[in-house]
């Protein structure tokens, strides 16, 4: 607060605040845009990489860098700046030191080839669509680009050499959204190479051999990965930040003592990876390498800069230097009892109070849990102190307030006052989502619903009768060759039903055979199914109220903003909830997009309607974090929330028992002990079952028994086909989730032979940026093996161990340690595989990954990436063993699916992988290989809606021949995919509107619509 008082008032700019850590950094930064607005408190990022490795910085990291540099260059930037040590030490470039961004703005005068040329000389990648930032496409008139430092890509249609549109655009349909004036776009990377460099770099092949590979692509001018951790062959000078702040600056270091070590350790860290590869390299001694020059010394960074420099520690650094006293508040013990009495003394002592609470929605709960206690605040959320009274509850967000006995004056935020962790989350960004389940790709098996199934080859435009169109190449038996007009697109279907199929020949009777027999034997299938629904809709429910004033509250007191799935996700659970028939809804998402929320806001509206809630979850890691979880955002309210699990003792488990038989718990959270005989709820009324996937044949059972009359939510990143087939033909509610948060990145996967160097790397990096590693192996008899080897590995690394076979109280208090960041590697089987959410974990290693499933392998990925860091994932296979064939394609498919949302495409890949034996059981094992996965599931669609007295459309296979070019050109939309994605909208349109629809979408994405294209609409 006295940072955020000095900014807002006095004249120096900027306040250059130096934090010992990246969290406390961001926690501040957090803290001060409260007072001073976001645009007015940012954090100068260090590099999240390991120096020396070959991986770059993330391009918003360098692209944030190079602008708040730019900014300092031109006295533009905030008036705070929140620096990690790391950052403040940190060399900078020359190019950082002559950073000019490109302006557009709306009527400017632009030359095409020029502009692109400039964007990619400051690192963007050309590509022939922009879904990620650095990347750009041209098409006509149209450039694309996604600035390194944006929020969203940006459209510039230009009209000749002049700007005429300037937009941005949502990179899930590519289409434009909002107009903006104009936009500043700032490199990509921090290293630009210059003639000096590339002379340099020619230089450096014959005085030092063993660096040949890097030299080289430095001389030729190359962008590669992890180009910045040569910048000390490249430049002799030492600066860095602190060096470009003027006279007008004031520079804070927060707990100079702690910077000072902190600043060591970094150093010494440096100085061991440079000693590292310069064995490895073998040619070069450490010393004679520059690599340990990333860094300067902590009194070096400092040095130069002429600003005042104040100290902020809890504890006097000289006898002369002047304090201010603090002290902080009594530790949360359940929701206020800690803090409440000390704030009553406090008050009576004479002291200004202020409550700051995180949002609106807690206003009205904090007031009436304050007066509760006796405390009577004024209810003052927009803080204008107007009404003279000592005590305030105001809307300031704050991860932690203070005592100042010398101002008289205590600040209390929400975190201490409830004992729960605030959240930090910008608002989420939808994500590129795929027109189809699997993408159409050359050498993929489709199946065309009257010829049968064949390997798709690709489009081509051909000329027929002199008129140019484009076909798609299926190829069937032998020499068989069918031209698909792109207009009957919607006549195939991407494959998946198991191993390789058989190609089916053109007009031979094995397709129609095989269709027959897969016709006949899904009459059964839909039967069953229909029965299901019958029971379902003819099956009282309990019809649950409207929502209540509670409902809304505790709404508005999720820390984070509802993606609009999630919201759509929540209208359709509670318009289920509110019908007089048993919900069965799917909940599919990906780890972290927000599942957990639906549920507990289903939950709360089931308990408020006087019913009971089980929540049903796989293990006991995840039942404690659910019950956690439940219990925090439950505890302003009289709801008594439970866990069974294997935690409790035999006296409690008991007792839990008696009060959920007696109605007395509202809602329990449990393992599979929940579906035991002896467990009675008489008032159930939501069953949620959380990674219903993980549970055997048995239990699957069970849970039917206890489905039969409730309402029943389920949650999965990774659904099983069978809960799948029953969502795509509509005998049970899907509602997909596609909306990952906004500072959620996708997660670097490495696949590979295991490499002791990068196992030491990867975890040597969490260390750096205080980050700490999960480290899978699977087998239990020589886990504590793999720990001791591991810390001979990374000897400053704190390892432990947890796996299933531990007893129930040592394995809660070394993964409940290891939440408190008391250890860095936790080595461990599969039991973090669900679970487990710890956002300071941001690398896995998987050891003999080719030993675990597809699901398990993507579950066990989505544990880390959780923070909005870059998150890496190694996964290992044995160097001396062949892998089999399905390992070998397990390990493909889950190095390629690295994209957030990509759940949904690996269980069906796994289906593909597996066969789908455990579908409908494995008599329908047979036709669903014979026909594909798709069809399968439409001639179930069919059946079920004949067998339930609905009309079966069909489609009437229309042929138009015009003598004139149909098509959209490769001049106008150039890639493959965007053509086929095109033809595929097209395909499904049924009216005018939607024509014209599409005619805007390609005129927006892809510019005039051409003579050809325009015959198509």
């Amino acid at each position: 607060m006295v940072l955020a008082a000095i900014a807002g008032f006095g004249d120096r700019r900027p306040i250059v605040v130096v934090t010992a850590t990246t969290n406390a950094a961001e926690r501040l930064a957090s803290d001060l845009e409260t007072w001073l607005g976001a645009e007015h408190a940012q954090v100068f990022p260090a590099w999240e990489t390991l120096p020396f490795e070959r991986v770059s910085p993330a391009v918003e990291t360098m692209g944030r860098r190079t602008q708040l540099l730019w900014q300092l260059r031109n006295g533009s930037s905030p008036k705070v700046l929140v620096v990690p040590i790391r950052a403040l030490l940190q060399r900078l470039s020359p190019s950082n030191r002559a950073i000019e961004p490109l302006h557009v703005a709306q009527g400017d005068q632009l030359e095409m080839d020029d502009f692109i040329t400039k964007l990619i000389n400051i690192g963007y990648r050309r590509d022939s669509q922009v879904e990620h930032r650095g990347d750009v496409a041209v098409r006509g008139s149209i450039i694309d680009v996604y600035p390194s430092t944006g929020s969203a890509p940006i459209r510039i249609d230009l009209w000749g050499d002049e700007v005429d549109r300037l937009t941005e655009f949502a990179v899930a349909d590519q289409r434009s959204t909002d107009p903006v004036g104009s936009i500043d776009i700032f490199p990509c990377r921090e290293i630009i190479p210059n003639e000096a460099m590339r002379a340099r770099a020619e230089q450096l092949m014959s005085v030092s051999p063993w660096g040949r590979e890097h030299w080289q692509r430095y001389a030729d001018g190359q962008f590669f990965d992890g180009m910045e951790s040569w910048l000390p062959w490249f430049d002799d000078s030492n600066d860095v930040v602190g060096d470009l702040l003027g006279n007008d600056a004031h520079v804070v270091l927060v707990e100079p003592q702690r910077l000072r070590r902190r600043a060591e350790d970094l150093l010494a860290e440096e100085a061991d990876l440079a000693a590292t590869l310069a064995t490895t390299w073998g040619a070069v001694e450490a010393s004679d390498t520059g690599l340990a020059k990333l860094h300067t010394e902590f009194d070096r960074a400092l040095s130069q800069t002429t600003s005042p420099i104040w100290s902020v520690s809890p504890h006097a650094v000289s006898p002369d230097v002047a304090t201010v006293d603090s002290s902080g508040w009594d530790r949360a013990i359940g929701e206020g009892r800690g803090p409440i009495p000390q704030l009553q003394r406090l008050i009576a002592d004479g002291y200004r109070a202020v409550v700051a609470v995180d949002s609106h929605g807690s206003v009205n709960r904090i007031h009436g849990l304050l007066a509760e206690q006796g405390l009577d605040l004024s209810l003052d959320p927009d803080a204008h102190f107007t009404d003279g009274r000592s005590a305030h509850v105001v809307v300031a967000p704050l991860v932690q307030g203070c005592v100042l006995p010398s101002l008289k004056l205590a600040i209390l935020s929400e975190p201490e006052l409830t004992g729960r962790r605030r959240a930090h989350r910008k608002q989420r960004q939808r994500v590129q989502q795929s027109a189809d389940l699997e993408d159409l790709k050359p050498g993929r098996y489709v199946v065309h619903r009257q010829h049968g199934i064949a390997k798709y080859g690709g489009m081509e435009t051909r000329a027929i009768a002199g008129v140019d169109r484009d076909y798609l190449v299926l190829q069937y038996r032998g020499t068989d060759r069918l031209y698909l007009p792109s207009d009957q697109i919607d006549a195939i279907r991407h494959y998946t039903g198991g191993d390789s199929p058989s190609l089916s020949r053109m007009g031979g009777a094995d397709w129609q055979k095989a269709k027959g027999k897969a016709q006949s034997a899904v009459a059964e299938v839909a039967q069953e199914l229909v029965l299901l629904y019958q029971q379902r809709v003819t099956t009282p429910g309990h019809a649950f109220g409207p929502d209540t004033p509670w409902q809304a509250e505790l709404e508005a007191s999720f820390p984070f903003q509802e993606t609009p799935d999630q919201l759509k996700a929540i209208d359709e659970v509670k318009g289920d909830m509110e019908r007089a028939l048993p919900m069965d809804r799917l909940i599919c998402g990906d780890v972290g997009f927000g599942k957990t929320e639906i549920a507990l806001r289903g939950a709360f509206k089931a308990i408020q309607d006087g019913t009971q809630v089980a929540v049903l979850v796989p293990t006991t890691l995840l039942a404690q974090q659910h019950y956690q979880t439940f219990s925090e955002r439950f505890a302003a309210y009289p709801i008594r929330v439970e866990v069974l699990s294997r935690f409790l003792t035999a006296a409690q488990a008991r007792k839990v028992t008696e009060d959920l038989a007696k109605g007395e718990v509202d809602l329990v959270v449990g393992t599979h002990r929940l579906l035991s005989k002896d467990i009675k709820i008489p008032k159930l009324g939501l069953l949620v079952i959380d990674e219903e996937q993980r549970f055997g044949v048995k239990h699957k059972e069970s849970i039917k028994q206890l489905k039969a009359a409730v309402d029943v939510l389920t949650l999965s990143a990774t659904p099983i086909p069978r809960t799948l087939e029953l969502s795509l033909t509509g005998i049970r509610d899907l509602t997909l989730l596609h909306t990952p948060p906004a500072d959620r990145q996708p997660i670097l996967t490495y696949v590979g032979e295991y490499d002791e160097r990068a196992v030491a790397e990867a975890i040597r990096r969490e260390l750096l940026r205080e980050g700490q590693a999960f480290f899978v192996h699977n087998r239990v008899q020589d886990i504590e093996q793999v720990a001791d080897e591991l810390r001979s590995l990374v000897p400053e690394a704190r390892v432990a161990v947890a796996h299933g076979q531990m007893d129930e109280g040592s394995l809660e208090q070394v993964v409940y340690d290891f939440w408190e960041q008391e250890y860095d590697v936790l080595v461990c089987t599969t039991i973090i595989e669900s679970g487990i959410d710890m956002p300071s974990v941001n690398t896995l290693v998987v050891d003999r990954a080719d030993l675990l499933g597809l699901g398990q392998m993507h579950q066990l990925r989505g544990r880390v990436g959780r923070s909005g860091q870059r998150a890496y994932a190694y996964l290992f296979h044995p160097a001396d063993k062949v892998l089999s064939e399905d390992a070998y394609e397990r390990l493909k498919t889950v190095g390629e699916a690295t994209e957030l949302g990509s759940g949904f495409r690996i269980a069906m890949r796994d289906l593909e992988i597996r066969g789908a034996g455990n579908l409908v059981g494995t008599g329908q094992t047979g036709h669903i290989a014979a026909v594909g996965y798709d069809l399968y599931c439409q001639l179930v669609t069919e059946a079920v809606a004949v067998l339930k007295g609905e009309t079966v459309e069909v489609s009437p296979d229309v042929k138009i021949e015009i003598p004139t070019p149909a098509n959209l050109p490769e001049s106008y939309a150039p890639k493959e995919a965007m053509r086929l994605m095109a033809y595929r909208r097209l395909s499904n349109v049924t009216t005018l509107a939607e024509v014209a629809d599409v005619a805007a979408e390609w005129e927006d994405r892809f510019g005039p619509i051409p003579p050809p294209a325009q015959m198509l609409l």
